[in-house]
């Protein structure tokens, strides 16, 4: 079980909030497991943290081909039809992902992804887990 550290909803609001067209904000673990979310529903929430952990992955695995690179994904964007998806690295283990619509700046998003990542980056963090316990 993933013990959240402090209540997240503002500032995933504050996120939600800055860039028109945000439907929902989740913070997921690397294994895919849904640490806080703001808008939307906690299942489709759950399935997005979920879908992310393999998507984190594939992004790690595509880095490591890019010469120079230390092999970490950053951030991801996907244009969907109807809007946006986007996926950014945000302390060890932990990822912030964002669904949008079409309103959505894609310049705007990032950065103010990145503001949040660079506030509270150190408490988004998820700790390694074993047979389900924090090691």
């Amino acid at each position: 079980m993933i013990q959240q550290r402090g209540n997240f909803d503002w500032l995933l609001k504050e996120l939600a909030d800055g860039v028109p067209g945000i439907h929902q904000v989740v913070v997921l673990s690397a294994d895919g497991l849904r640490i806080a979310r703001y808008g939307g529903d906690p299942d489709g929430a759950d399935r997005l943290a979920a879908a992310c952990a393999g998507l984190q992955s594939l992004a790690g695995a595509v880095a490591t081909e890019i010469p120079d690179s230390d092999g970490r994904m950053r951030m991801v964007i996907i244009e969907i039809d109807g809007g946006y998806f986007y996926m950014m690295a945000a302390g060890p283990g932990a990822y912030l992902a964002v669904l949008a619509d079409t309103v959505a700046e894609a310049g705007l998003m990032s950065n103010r992804m990145r503001d949040l990542v660079i506030r509270i980056g150190s408490h988004l963090t998820s700790p390694p887990r074993r047979n389900g316990q924090t090691v």
